[in-house]
């Protein structure tokens, strides 16, 4: 996998590049598919607007990278 991600990724990007993101951040609390609509916006504003912090935004981000480096 070449795309490093960050807290920066759009929704989108993180869900083409890593599907499996959408179970894992569903299991976090943040919903990045509600009724068929997708999410927009940055992994960082998604998790800001459910309450997470700096550090669990960092958290989701190792998680996540270490998922799509076993793929």
């Amino acid at each position: 996998m070449s795309t490093k991600i960050t807290k920066d990724i759009e929704i989108e990007d993180l869900v083409n590049v890593l599907p499996d993101a959408v179970v894992y951040l569903m299991e976090q609390g943040i919903r990045c598919l509600r009724c068929g609509e997708p999410i927009w916006g940055t992994l960082e504003s998604a998790a800001k607007e459910k309450g997470f912090s700096d550090e669990d935004i960092e958290k989701f981000v190792k998680d996540l990278n270490e998922m799509a480096n076993k793929n």
